[in-house]
């Protein structure tokens, strides 16, 4: 018979394709790990893993297998958080994940009501992309996530938290029109080229959509990694763009050299907290979504 551990080797590798990060993210040695998954390919009658000196390969049904281990190993977590659950639902570790455009203005400043009203709980933090988040809860690799919508999220549940405007960012020497003194948003950015994140963040198809019936476009000359980078291309005059109010409302823009302008009748990213339906401390991300929105609401 295959062992839960025999799966969680295979599919470290297959994920790492190095067998030394494998055996350090499994707490073992090396040499305990390879001949974890040779007893496992002995008892398959099939190879998983081509490995050279150079490179490390998973087999199609050595992939194939991991893809199914994954699933494995969520059941059984599942079924250990379950039993944990009942007794102690408010104890343990909790990987949260969040969008590097939410996080870094939230998370922190929630963290003292989260310590709280949950002293046992062993929070630890994930910043990531929309879609690396939504495929680590799927797979069980993060407990819950915030994001932002409009995005797909399969068959997770999901627990508004609050919406999430937009203020204009302009360098501080723009004429008044560019400023932010129009009577709408619409009236300003129709046509406009703005400086906006990269491809791969969903703030940028936000904001692009901040206006469905204008015609916002990117300046495609420019792109930023970051909010900070962002900010720091608006005050040297290189544009202008779009800031979630909720990170105006943390200070990302203090002591920053760009004029900023609320756009009331911007269209909302709708902030949302996402979780496993089959997870059993449903009860305890409804509280930290609870707990979120009312760190929102301190912020305004």
């Amino acid at each position: 018979m295959i062992t839960l551990r025999q799966l969680r080797f295979l599919t470290a590798v297959a994920e790492e394709l190095n067998f030394s990060r494998a055996a350090e993210r499994c707490h073992v040695t090396q040499p305990t790990l390879s001949a974890g998954l040779r007893e496992l390919e002995e008892r398959l009658g099939v190879t998983l893993v081509e490995r050279t000196k150079r490179s490390v390969m998973m087999t199609e049904i050595g992939a194939e297998i991991a893809a199914r281990g994954r699933a494995l190993l969520l059941g059984a977590r599942e079924i250990e958080e379950l039993a944990a659950a009942q007794l102690r639902p408010d104890e343990g570790d909790l990987r949260l994940g969040a969008i590097p455009t939410i996080g870094p203005f939230l998370i922190p400043r929630a963290l003292p009501g989260l310590r709280a009203r949950f002293p046992a709980l062993r929070l630890y933090l994930r910043e990531e992309l929309t879609e690396s988040l939504l495929e680590g809860v799927a797979a069980g690799r993060l407990d819950l996530a915030v994001i932002a919508q409009p995005y797909d999220i399969g068959s997770l549940r999901s627990m508004a938290l609050f919406d999430d405007g937009y203020h204009l960012a302009a360098p501080p020497e723009a004429p008044p029109q560019e400023a932010g003194t129009c009577e709408t948003g619409l009236a300003l950015l129709d046509g406009a080229h703005l400086l906006l994140l990269e491809k791969g963040h969903c703030l940028q198809r936000h904001a692009l959509r901040a206006y469905p019936a204008g015609r916002l476009a990117q300046d495609e000359h420019f792109a930023a990694t970051s909010l900070t980078t962002l900010i720091s291309m608006v005050s040297e005059g290189l544009g202008i763009t779009l800031l979630p109010d909720l990170a105006v409302a943390a200070g990302v823009a203090a002591h920053q050299r760009v004029a900023l302008t609320p756009l009331p009748d911007a269209c909302p990213r709708h902030v949302v907290l996402v979780w496993r339906a089959t997870s059993p401390r449903a009860a305890v991300f409804e509280e930290i979504g609870r707990i979120l929105q009312e760190t929102r609401r301190a912020l305004r």
